[in-house]
C-alpha cells in the first residue's frame, strides 16, 4: 500500500471483495489469488510481476501495482478526491478502464457529475452494465469503513489500557 500510495484499508477491502483473502481462489475468467488478477495482466509490461498464482505476496503486489497503473493512467488528472479516485480505480479493476471512461462521459451528458462515483456515475453503471460493478464498489467501501472503524476502536482500547497502567 505504501509503495503505491494507497490506504491499506482500501486494498484490504478490495482483496476481501475479490477473494475473501483466499490465495487458492480461481475465477472462470482466469483471475487468480487474493487480488484475483489474471496472470496475463500481471505479465503485462505495466505490471511485470510473476508467480501471481502461487505466491500471495506476488499476487498482492501485482494487484496493487495494477491498481496504481489504472489510477495513474486514467484517474490522476481529474479533479477527484481520494475516495472517488479509488472508487473509479476499483470500478475499472472490475469492469475495465474503457468502460468506466464511457460511463463518466455518459454521466456528464446526463447532467451528472462525472467526477463522483456515488449517486452519479454509479447510476450510469447500473443502467448500462448492470449492478455487478455498482455492488462491487459499494462492497469495497462497506468493508473499508468497517476496517477503519475496527482499527479506530482497537487504537482507542489500546490508549485506554495504556492510560490505566
Amino acid at each position: 500500500a505504501a509503495q503505491y500510495q494507497f490506504d491499506w484499508h482500501l486494498l484490504a477491502a478490495l482483496a476481501f471483495q475479490e477473494s475473501k483473502f483466499v490465495q487458492s481462489k480461481k475465477s472462470n475468467a482466469g483471475a487468480v489469488g487474493i487480488m484475483q488478477i489474471k496472470p496475463s495482466t500481471a505479465a503485462d509490461k505495466n505490471v511485470a510481476i510473476k508467480n501471481v498464482g502461487s505466491s500471495a505476496e506476488q499476487n498482492i503486489h501485482a494487484g496493487t501495482k495494477y491498481l496504481a497503473f489504472l489510477r495513474d493512467r486514467y484517474f490522476a488528472d481529474k479533479p477527484l478526491d481520494a475516495l472517488d479516485q479509488f472508487a473509479f480505480t476499483a470500478a475499472a479493476y472490475n469492469a475495465g478502464p474503457a468502460k468506466i471512461r464511457q460511463l463518466r462521459q455518459q454521466a456528464k451528458a446526463n447532467h451528472l457529475n462525472p467526477n463522483k462515483w456515488f449517486d452519479n456515475v454509479e447510476h450510469m453503471a447500473k443502467k448500462n452494465i448492470g449492478n455487478e460493478t455498482v455492488q462491487y464498489v459499494a462492497n469495497i467501501y462497506k468493508y473499508y469503513f468497517s476496517y477503519k472503524s475496527i482499527q479506530q476502536t482497537l487504537l482507542q482500547r489500546e490508549k485506554a489500557i495504556n492510560k490505566a497502567k
